[in-house]
């Protein structure tokens, strides 16, 4: 029943938090792995299967490979149900935490709104996450990562000259904007109600935790050093030696030299450092002509022979791997950087904490896996 072995234990910072989160999708069940890979006892409310005992086989292995719902604890409730209330408020006066991702009113339509938590444990953080927070026009409209990239204005920024903004996947707005964006509040809110007794709400909002994620570029915007216009500025594939290039196997290398002495490095290493082209590393009139060179460059040879030309070299210059060729780098294999969990290869939890691991995660569950033990936490059984 516990996720947490014992020798988790001393270097898990968040053991003995208790985390009660209400199942939902993406940014909310990612929030609540990582606050469980640090340590905290997540218990996540799932709604019944359809399903007595077990599920089949295959529905097992759906959701053993939910990575996100690893090292958790799972109770099934209908929250429409009357019967189910005096359980819900066991769990809330056991945790220290509340999480959820309902649209606005949802929480308080069941009768587990803000107000009612906090009359069952006045010390509770209550973390609620929505893509546009809790009030504003947006607030009750529905939405998805691309949408909230997009008015945080992230999404203007992503892309080549020319052509159509790049979606970064769901990175931007629902992990890194919304679950991380979270975590972290989570992790401040516990530190005020453990010296105060007093929990609180904490409104998130993706789009504006997306804002947050590009607050040294709007800085720049202010500074006068960022355009507002894709692939014309330092950080966004503008500048040559700040760019991926296609190599003559269909591979790709990523090229960041942004500092003189490692652009200095890299110019040497392909033997172009008297070409006037790369004289002046930040003169954007040169930015055409080193482009086109080095695209001539790496379109005539493979990525390894550019790995092994910049092996050993601080000249940022590495290749693109995909997920596969990633896990197996001698450099995430020396950290443990990935596991392996019910066949399934994923990131490891962390970060390191005194030269370790937080913790060892144990399978995510199906939803209602861990009732009984659940139940004998609270003090129902």
């Amino acid at each position: 029943m516990q996720p947490l072995r014992e020798e988790d234990g001393p270097r898990a910072p968040l053991a003995g938090v208790t985390v009660v989160e209400f199942a939902g999708i993406g940014p909310g069940p990612f929030c609540g792995m990582l606050l469980a890979d640090l340590g905290a006892t997540v218990i996540r409310i799932d709604r019944p299967g359809p399903w007595d005992g077990a599920p089949s086989e295959g529905t097992l292995r759906a959701y053993r490979g939910d990575v996100m719902g690893r090292s958790k604890l799972s109770i099934a409730l209908d929250l429409k149900d009357p019967s189910s209330r005096p359980v819900v408020e066991a769990l809330l006066r056991k945790g220290d935490a509340l999480l959820e991702g309902f649209r606005p009113g949802v929480m308080e339509r069941l009768g587990l709104g803000p107000a009612d938590a906090h009359a069952i444990n006045p010390a509770l953080v209550y973390a609620r996450m929505t893509g546009w927070g809790q009030t504003g026009p947006l607030a009750p409209r529905a939405g998805h990562d691309l949408n909230y990239i997009s008015i945080s204005g992230v999404l203007s920024m992503i892309g080549l000259a020319g052509g159509p903004p790049v979606i970064p996947l769901n990175l931007v707005g629902d992990f890194g904007g919304g679950g991380m964006y979270m975590a972290f509040a989570i992790s401040a809110a516990l530190v005020s109600a453990r010296a105060s007794g007093q929990g609180c709400v904490i409104d998130t909002a993706m789009s504006e935790g997306a804002a947050t994620l590009a607050s040294m570029i709007f800085g720049m915007r202010g500074t006068g050093s960022w355009r507002d216009e894709r692939g014309a500025n330092l950080l966004d594939g503008g500048a040559p030696f700040y760019s991926v290039y296609r190599c003559a196997d269909g591979g790709h290398f990523g090229v960041a030299a942004l500092e003189p002495q490692f652009y200095a490095a890299l110019v040497e290493r392909l033997g172009v450092a008297g070409e006037p082209a790369f004289s002046a590393q930040n003169d954007r009139s040169t930015w055409p002509e080193m482009r086109e060179r080095l695209v001539s460059i790496f379109s005539g040879a493979p990525v390894a022979h550019f790995e092994e030309l910049f092996d050993g070299l601080d000249a940022c210059a590495f290749p693109v791997y995909t997920p596969r060729e990633a896990m197996a780098h001698p450099h995430n294999l020396a950290r443990s950087a990935f596991i392996e969990l019910e066949g399934v290869a994923q990131p490891a939890p962390g970060p390191i904490f005194d030269g370790r691991r937080p913790t060892t995660p144990s399978a995510p569950p199906y939803p209602d896996e861990h009732r009984r033990s659940v139940l004998e936490m609270i003090g129902l059984a």
